[in-house]
């Protein structure tokens, strides 16, 4: 059912969506406990000479989004991914002020846990239907929350679980953009008669003169959002419009004040929506997978061991912190081996990878011959090094750094970059030393 302009029953607007088999990630989303420590990050990055620097990309990007404009949607349904935060409601307000019909879609992901309370600022929350009901009467637009808790649970929650059982250090919202929420949008938006789909993500998508959708970073560099957008279909992304993706946060909050949104002062969202205040690895002790004694050696490179921990999924490769091992120096978790439940540390240096395998390969405009330069970064917050990627097969590529890239950590997204434009990307499956 759809909502305009009233405020049903929490019920009255979920609509089921049978068809719906694969997550979204509309406002930013920065898991603390899927981070490795801060001081990993390189504090020089060069930029490839091969590519141009960082500036000189941007404003040679910039330039080509100069012509970019939502008035060629005038007139036409467009529907529009509303989270319940000021981006999505931003990008709805955009729409309609260029003449578009907007019409507001939203996801039920998943049901609150009365033995698991969410995190203070967690994304996507039930809650956040009402904020983005509320945005849609204060615009005057056609609303509708579809139900995607089974395909969430089957595409994010599961494998989650299954990863970090593993050793390995998922990032959920990468899936989540690419299997559940944008995928079922798609699908209902073209049900729906929609000529696009709009998010309140921080990317720009252009089309070449050959037709083919080019994804680029946002122009606020501190909130791109493009690293979780590599996978997606060219069917859905070339039906995408970002319409805030030449702003910046600031503006964004600026233009919601302006236009007197509800939402207009709400605070960001930056933890995963379902693990819950008290971190990933509680959350992945308490379901049935994890039955049984997780238990096992701390040790260091040499074999020797240093301590003992409560269980594998409670870490991630690069994490300093909570380790309960004493030293002289700073300790930094090495490698994962969940089938021996071994935990491998050591010194800060140790740390470097001069390459990795990916698979699930996935390429925006094609894949490229190889081999192929780019940046790569191996995790969202990761500024980024350069490297050359090489076909292993048709579905895995092994990566080459210029030098050593901190805290490869299998399970993470690598993502390719040619200056601001995403070219592709893949999952991390083994690094090299």
């Amino acid at each position: 059912m759809t909502t305009k302009a009233k405020a049903p029953s929490s019920d009255e607007s979920v609509e089921s969506d049978d068809r719906a088999d694969s997550p979204l990630h509309f406002d930013s989303v920065l898991d603390r406990n899927l981070r490795p420590d801060p001081d990993l990050e390189d504090p020089d990055p060069d930029p490839d000479p091969g590519l141009g620097s960082d500036a000189e990309v941007t404003r040679r990007s910039d330039a080509e989004f100069e012509s970019v404009s939502l008035e060629p949607l005038a007139g036409l349904r467009v529907a529009v991914a509303m989270s319940g935060g000021v981006d999505s409601a931003v990008a709805a307000l955009r729409l309609k002020e260029a003449g578009a019909l907007p019409v507001g879609l939203s996801l039920r992901l998943h049901d609150p846990d009365p033995e698991n309370p969410a995190a203070p600022r967690a994304c996507c929350p039930p809650d956040d239907l009402q904020d983005a009901r509320r945005v849609a009467e204060a615009l005057d637009i056609p609303f509708y929350v579809v139900d995607a808790r089974a395909a969430f649970d089957t595409h994010v929650v599961r494998p989650f679980v299954d990863a970090y059982l593993a050793g390995r250090t998922p990032n959920p919202c990468v899936g989540c953009n690419s299997f559940v929420k944008l995928d079922t949008l798609y699908r209902r938006a073209m049900g729906l008669g929609c000529a696009a789909l709009a998010t309140g993500h921080f990317a720009r998508v252009t089309r070449d003169a050959a037709g083919r959708t080019r994804l680029f970073a946002g122009r606020d560099a501190n909130k791109d959002q493009s690293y979780f957008l590599f996978g997606l279909s060219p069917d859905i992304l070339g039906c995408l419009v970002f319409p805030i993706g030449d702003l910046t946060k600031a503006e964004v909050r600026a233009r919601a004040v302006r236009a007197g949104l509800p939402i207009a002062h709400k605070l960001e969202s930056q933890e995963v929506c379902f693990v819950g205040g008290a971190g990933a690895g509680d959350f992945v002790m308490r379901q049935a997978a994890a039955a049984g004694d997780h238990r096992g050696p701390i040790q260091d490179a040499s074999g020797q061991v240093l301590g003992e921990h409560e269980g594998v999924m409670r870490f991630t490769v690069g994490q300093r912190r909570g380790l309960g091992v004493s030293s002289s120096s700073p300790l930094y978790v090495l490698d994962i081996d969940a089938s021996k439940k071994t935990l491998t540390v050591g010194a800060r240096a140790e740390l470097g990878r001069r390459g990795l395998v990916a698979r699930g390969a996935s390429w925006i405009s094609g894949r490229p011959a190889t081999p192929v330069r780019v940046t790569a970064r191996i995790r969202y917050r990761d500024r980024g090094t350069p490297a050359t990627v090489h076909a292993v097969d048709e579905d895995r590529v092994r990566v080459e750094f210029d030098r050593p890239a901190f805290a490869v950590a299998k399970g993470q997204a690598v993502v390719f970059y040619q200056g601001v434009e995403v070219i592709g990307g893949g999952w991390i499956e083994e690094s090299a030393l």
